[in-house]
């Protein structure tokens, strides 16, 4: 993390990553900052570059490989040193964008941008120096699971049991993915610290901008 008594005076991304389901974008809609949903940058089903499951099954859109790095960190780029960007708006259970919006910073001097492949541009946020620092969001798999199914259901993005088979899955692995976050760059932790180790840094932001 960055020393929250250093932060510059140009905008800097927090990154916020953990498994599917362990509470990113509650967290980060009570941070009181902007945020980016780094997963509207999904690729769009039909994209020849998209990952296959073991046997032909369907799309991998758990690996990282369905998703759009290079746009995602051209977007935070553009948003620390321009205040503004313009991001897709995805509909998951459609595979597909179905249109864009302005983010605007308005001024503020730290965001979020969460998902699950925040992990992966870690350390190219950190060579633009864009970066305040990178979290992995962890809590108890069975706990994460269940939020997980539940949003899913209710919000329609696939078919129950292509989700149950999902989830179990996920589930198995929720370690493994936390490891490879860590690896990539994010500090894992619950939701208590990584809600604080955001106020420092919003706190540090505003200070600054008082000055």
């Amino acid at each position: 993390m960055t020393d929250p008594h250093d932060i510059s005076r140009s905008p800097r991304v927090i990154l916020l990553t953990g498994p599917s389901g362990a509470g990113k974008s509650r967290l980060s809609a009570r941070s009181g900052l902007p945020v980016m949903r780094l997963d509207d940058f999904y690729k769009e089903a039909g994209d020849p570059t998209l990952p296959m499951l073991p046997h032909g099954t369907g799309v991998d859109w758990d690996s990282a490989r369905s998703w759009d790095a290079e746009a995602a960190v051209a977007a935070v780029q553009e948003l620390c040193v321009k205040g503004r960007t313009t991001v897709p708006l995805y509909d998951i259970s459609l595979s597909a964008r179905v249109g864009t919006e302005t983010l605007d910073l308005d001024g503020a001097r730290l965001f979020i941008a969460e998902g699950i492949f925040a992990a992966d541009i870690v350390a190219r946020c950190r060579e633009l120096d864009l970066l305040a620092d990178a979290i992995c969001l962890r809590g108890r798999p069975t706990t994460t699971f269940r939020r997980r199914l539940l949003r899913d259901l209710r919000e329609g993005r696939k078919s129950p049991p292509f989700l149950l088979r999902r989830g179990w899955r996920l589930m198995r692995s929720e370690g493994a993915i936390v490891q490879r976050h860590r690896a990539l760059g994010a500090h894992p932790c619950g939701r208590d610290e990584a809600a604080e180790r955001i106020r420092l840094l919003s706190a540090a932001g505003e200070a600054r901008t008082a000055r």
